[in-house]
C-alpha cells in the first residue's frame, strides 16, 4: 500500500478545523526554533525541560506546572555544575521537599542528567550545540541516543522534550499514529520497536520532501486530521 499524499491529509485537517485559514492560524502558533537559537539555549534550561518532561510522564501535568516555581527553587535553577556537586545527603533530602513531586527515581534522574549534560558540554561546548545540529530527518536516531545516554528520556518523554524545547520533530500521539496507519504504514498502535519507529520517520521524511513543511506541522496536521476531539500536541 502506497503512502497517502500529504495534500489529502491536509485537506482532511482543513475540513475538520474550519478551512485552510483556520488551520494555518493553528499551525502558526507553533513554530520550530532555529538551529542557531537552539544552540544558544543554556544547559540549565535544557536540564529544566528534561526534568519537566520526566516528571510529567505518567503524572498529572497540571500538578507539575503548578509546582514549577518550586522545582526551579529546589533545584537551584537547574545549574548542572552546581547540582552535580551536591552531597548525597542533600539529594536524599529531596524526598521530603514539598516544593517538588517527591518521586525518588525521577529526582535521581535530575542528578544523572546534570552529569550527562556536562559530558556533552565537554565534548561540544554545550549541550545545545550538540542537540541543535541533530537533523529532524533522524529524530529516531536522536531519541535512541538520548534513551541510551541520558536518564529516563525514552519514548514519549523524549518526543515531548524535543517538541517542548522547540526543536523540529514529530510526536506519535494516538491520533498521529492513527493517521499514519490509515496512510499505509503497517505499525502497531504503540510504535516502539526500531522497525516501527523507522517506518514513522521515513513517512515524515517523505511528507517533508513533498511539502517542505516542518516535521512539527506535519505531525500536528496528522493529529488534527483524525477527529474533532483532537487535543493539540
Amino acid at each position: 500500500m502506497a503512502l497517502t499524499s500529504f495534500k489529502d491529509i491536509r485537506k482532511l485537517a482543513e475540513e475538520r478545523k474550519g478551512g485552510k485559514k483556520a488551520l494555518d492560524v493553528l499551525l502558526a502558533a507553533h513554530k520550530p526554533v532555529t538551529v542557531k537559537k537552539l544552540a544558544a539555549i543554556s544547559d540549565d534550561r535544557y536540564l529544566a525541560k528534561m526534568t519537566e518532561c520526566i516528571f510529567n510522564a505518567g503524572f498529572n501535568w497540571k500538578v507539575v506546572r503548578n509546582k514549577w516555581d518550586g522545582f526551579e527553587g529546589a533545584f537551584h535553577g537547574f545549574n548542572p555544575q552546581g547540582l552535580a556537586h551536591m552531597s548525597p545527603e542533600k539529594w536524599e533530602a529531596y524526598v521530603e521537599d514539598t516544593r517538588i513531586v517527591r518521586n525518588w527515581i525521577k529526582i535521581k534522574a535530575v542528578l544523572d542528567n546534570a552529569h550527562y549534560l556536562m559530558e556533552e558540554a565537554d565534548r561540544h561546548g554545550s549541550f545545545g550545540k550538540f542537540f541543535a545540529q541533530w537533523p529532524a530527518s533522524d529524530q529516531v536516531g536522536l531519541m535512541e541516543y538520548l534513551k541510551k545516554n541520558a536518564s529516563r528520556l525514552g519514548g514519549n518523554t523524549c518526543m515531548y522534550f524535543i517538541r517542548f524545547i522547540g526543536k523540529d520533530g514529530f510526536i506519535l500521539s494516538q491520533d498521529v499514529v492513527g493517521r499514519l496507519k490509515a496512510s499505509g504504514l503497517e505499525i502497531k498502535d504503540q510504535p516502539i520497536s526500531k522497525k516501527d519507529l523507522k517506518a514513522c520517520q521515513e513517512a515524515f521524511n517523505t511528507w517533508h520532501e513533498e511539502t517542505g513543511l516542518p516535521y512539527m506541522h506535519l505531525s500536528r496536521i496528522c493529529g488534527m486530521s483524525i477527529g474533532k476531539n483532537y487535543v493539540p500536541e
